[in-house]
């Protein structure tokens, strides 16, 4: 059954798909002065909440577009519209993935959670998609940028404040964007829409007892960031359920591969499990309703040694997934954790028996190499839906190297490379970390 939902798609997807993008090309022109083709895509948009409680918001939204007089009301309700419909997308992928892996999910509760978008950045939201995309300049970018202290300040605009400075930077790199020859209009209308809906903090996470049995690490790597995002099992009682838990730090560009590790020196306890395959006994840990472990080292303490092949052969199956929070239901949002065996690997990705899911790019922090991935057998990977198909990212690989079966884990180099060539590189590019961190601490001393 899974080679059915990995090879098709749901009923009605293409045209959802459609209809973003016919609003997305808006975007990309500006609302400010759409022509016929942008009018009637936002027609066809408005058309599809006829009789739903967006229905009156939108038609609003749009005759005032028509009439040139948008808001920031107007704007929020597009937003909504768009990002309902992504949802739609989301959860029709999402209910036939979880059906064919016997998944269960609990259901979201109604959040009473607002949005706490400050004015000054809906002001700068609605310059944008009044002036469009390719109406971009630096000045314009630069508005965002220059909000970001004032949003840090406060300890509740912290998450709109990483995404303003990220938001505004991606649109500085493409300044001024009339010249380039493609825009990605899919990301930034994302961005803009996940920007504007952006809610405050919701309910107070729960804490819970239990043991974390880890089933890989997925890394993240950006030019001034990098973070793990850990994927487990928590055993609370008779209840298994799958988590998560992300730990980031800040780093340079010149800082890359193994290296980017030293960045999380301050997690010693997790990476510790990453790298010896270790559960971890959790006491008090907070746990958000979407699944997400709040880390915090001095809740947690090394276990018993837990091969993560053997969790996800024995306690995947059966697990519970977590409920997931409405601003994150996106198509390109899906990361289900799934054990993938008797497949054949191709150039093309992994055959499924007919199906062949395409592999994501492999992290330069880890061990995991295309090699390693064509000559195995066993995949602990991530099952993601993006520009309309699946792929993996792997987080394990079981395979055959010299006639030997080998593991190999993405968190395997948590506390340094463990191969001998690799361990070399990094010695030497870490050095810089080690500088850099040691000046910082000179000027903040001083």
């Amino acid at each position: 059954m899974l080679n059915e939902v990995l090879s098709g798609q749901p009923d009605g997807l293409a045209e959802v798909f459609a209809l973003v993008d016919g609003f997305d090309e808006a975007l990309v022109h500006g609302l400010g002065r759409p022509d016929e083709t942008h009018l009637q895509s936002l027609a066809d948009l408005s058309a599809v909440f006829a009789g739903s409680p967006l229905a009156a918001p939108v038609a609003d939204a749009i005759g005032k577009i028509e009439a040139g007089s948008v808001t920031d009301e107007h704007l929020l309700a597009l937003a909504g519209a768009r990002a309902a419909l992504l949802g739609a997308a989301h959860d029709a992928l999402l209910s036939h993935l979880d059906q064919a892996l016997g998944r269960s999910r609990a259901e979201f509760a109604d959040s009473a959670a607002t949005s706490v978008v400050p004015q000054a950045v809906r002001s700068w939201l609605r310059e944008l998609a009044i002036t469009g995309w390719r109406g971009v300049d630096h000045e314009i970018a630069a508005t965002g940028s220059r909000a970001v202290p004032g949003l840090l300040e406060n300890p509740d605009h912290r998450r709109l404040a990483v995404l303003v400075d990220g938001f505004a930077a991606e649109l500085r790199a493409g300044a001024p964007v009339a010249t380039l020859e493609r825009v990605p209009a899919r990301r930034w209308a994302d961005l803009w829409t996940r920007t504007m809906l952006l809610p405050g903090p919701g309910a107070p996470a729960a804490t819970v007892d239990g043991r974390l049995l880890v089933l890989g690490a997925d890394l993240h790597e950006h030019p001034t960031a990098f973070g793990v995002r850990v994927h487990g099992l928590l055993e609370t009682g008779d209840e298994v359920r799958l988590v998560r838990t992300t730990v980031t730090a800040a780093k340079v560009d010149t800082i890359t591969g193994p290296s980017v590790w030293r960045m999380l020196t301050g997690f010693p306890v997790l990476l510790g499990a990453l790298a010896g395959q270790q559960s971890l006994e959790l006491a008090g840990m907070p746990l958000t309703a979407a699944g997400d472990l709040l880390w915090n080292e001095s809740l947690a303490e090394a276990g018993e040694a837990a091969d993560p092949f053997v969790t996800a052969r024995v306690r995947l199956g059966g697990a519970a997934a977590p409920v997931v929070a409405p601003l994150d239901r996106h198509p390109a949002l899906i990361t289900e954790p799934v054990l993938l065996e008797g497949y054949k690997a191709t150039a093309e990705g992994l055959d499924l028996g007919g199906t062949v899911v395409a592999v994501d790019p492999l992290p330069a922090a880890g061990p995991l190499t295309p090699a390693l991935v064509k000559a195995s057998t066993a995949c602990i990977g991530l099952l993601r839906h993006d520009a309309g198909r699946w792929s993996v990212r792997p987080l394990a690989v079981q395979a055959t190297v010299r006639k030997k079966p080998v593991s190999v884990h993405t968190g395997d180099w948590a506390l340094g490379p463990t191969e001998a060539r690799a361990a070399k590189a990094e010695a030497t590019a870490g050095a810089a970390v080690e500088v850099l961190r040691e000046r910082a601490g000179r000027l903040l001393r001083k």
